[in-house]
């Protein structure tokens, strides 16, 4: 061995640190001495010498550096969730520990009363004057020893099962809570006295507004009835009333009388003064819709009657036929109007009639003017009141100028003279 060392290394020293120079010509293979050049602000060219050991350091100094934020990083996601973790189960284990002594107090004070209560009854029934009372003192103690194994039971539970729960909270936690249950309610009592009082105050201006709102849709509905008086009869004849007149306008929905009206619906516990009060704005708005559409009027701005409704000697044959209409005069180029507003569902040539137009206005009600001289919309446009649709003429069956005028229920033609009437 001796022979060995003072073969190859001059001594043990040389010996010993040969792993080391071993390792450091490794390093200085890999991270030579190396000449670096730099240029500075200046423009300038500096040169740099970076030995081995600088570099071996440096590279040294980054490797700690990459395995300093690795481990950092590692502790951040898994160490500091497992910390917290830990930390809030002390903080449960601190809490059931409380808990625990707050039941034991509990329980003690509980135990100690019961043991007093005991002397108490013991005391009592040396003293009993009756058999009665003997035995309902026989009947507490024995129900007070109850009440002690039981206390004895949940203590033995508590310092032997590990998995015991806390099952009484403190007595003085129980009293808070019973002081502020009592001080809600109080509050709430306070609230619901308030709150009746809003209520009535609510319900009294309610009276008030429906009353108001009850005589203002009657007087409306009165107003429009007598509006519309002058074409009662003609309605009584169709079969109609003005409540079917108003339920049937509630339903139409087109571009000129907007949307349909829903009508309004209430549970059967509400006040009857509410589908009074519904039933008395649905006729309302019902009647004002039925006025606006239905064809009340007269076609032309001067009126003047040549010809009424019902049976006549025709004037061309001079035979007595039934006339479906009124006929009114006027000049060629008279303007001609629609009465009410609606879609136009003809226009052009018929047989006899000539040039005619032909609108429907809803509700069943049709208007048709004959004999124009020319035709001022198109089938499938949506008319105006007093929008002009032609003027009058003399074409077809007809013998001077003038306008032949009907108006239809259901396709069937009536006595339009109280509708034309019912303007003026």
């Amino acid at each position: 061995m001796l022979g060995f060392v003072a073969r190859y290394y001059s001594s043990l020293l040389h010996l010993l640190t040969a792993p080391f120079r071993a390792f450091w010509r490794g390093v200085a293979y890999f991270l030579p001495d190396q000449d670096v050049t730099a240029i500075s602000s200046g423009g300038n060219l500096n040169y740099y010498n970076q030995s081995t050991s600088y570099r071996f350091f440096r590279l040294m100094f980054k490797i700690g550096l990459i395995i300093w934020a690795g481990w950092s990083t590692y502790v951040f996601v898994y160490h500091r969730p497992m910390l917290e973790r830990r930390t809030r189960q002390l903080g449960d284990a601190r809490a059931q520990h409380s808990q625990h002594m707050s039941d034991l107090k509990a329980f003690y004070k509980t135990y100690s009363d019961l043991h007093k209560e005991i002397i108490s009854i013991d005391d009592q029934l040396s003293s009993a004057k009756t058999q009665k009372d003997e035995d309902e003192l026989h009947r507490l103690r024995l129900n007070t020893w109850a009440q002690i194994e039981m206390i004895s039971t949940r203590l033995s539970n508590m310092f032997n099962n590990d998995d015991y729960a806390p099952e009484f909270a403190k007595f003085s936690d129980l009293s808070v809570e019973y002081e502020l249950t009592r001080e809600e309610n109080a509050q709430l009592r306070t609230q619901n006295r308030n709150l009746e009082e809003a209520m009535q105050i609510i319900a009294d201006a309610n009276s008030q507004i429906v009353e108001r709102v009850s005589k203002l849709a009657a007087d409306n509905a009165d107003f429009l009835t007598g509006n519309m008086s002058k074409i009662r009869g003609s309605l009584t004849s169709l079969g109609l009333s003005e409540k079917s007149i108003a339920a049937k306008a509630l339903r139409v929905s087109n571009s000129i009388v907007g949307s349909a009206i829903m009508p309004m619906s209430f549970d059967t516990d509400a006040d009857p003064k509410y589908k009074e009060l519904a039933e008395k704005i649905e006729l309302w708005q019902g009647l004002a819709r039925a006025r606006s559409m239905l064809p009340i009027g007269a076609p032309v701005r001067n009126v003047r009657i040549t010809s009424n409704y019902g049976p006549r000697e025709h004037p061309i044959d001079g035979e007595p036929k039934f006339h479906h209409g009124i006929d009114f005069a006027g000049a060629i180029g008279t303007p001609l109007l629609a009465v009410a507003p609606g879609k136009v569902t003809f226009t052009g040539d018929r047989h006899g009639y000539g040039k005619t137009v032909e609108i429907d206005h809803g509700l069943g009600f049709t208007t048709l003017y004959a004999h124009l001289s020319r035709i001022s919309i198109e089938r499938g446009d949506m008319v105006t009141a007093r929008q002009v649709v032609g003027l009058a003429g003399s074409t077809g069956r007809s013998t001077a100028p003038h306008l032949h005028y009907e108006i239809r229920y259901d396709g069937k033609p009536f006595n339009p003279y109280n509708f034309v009437k019912g303007e003026q």
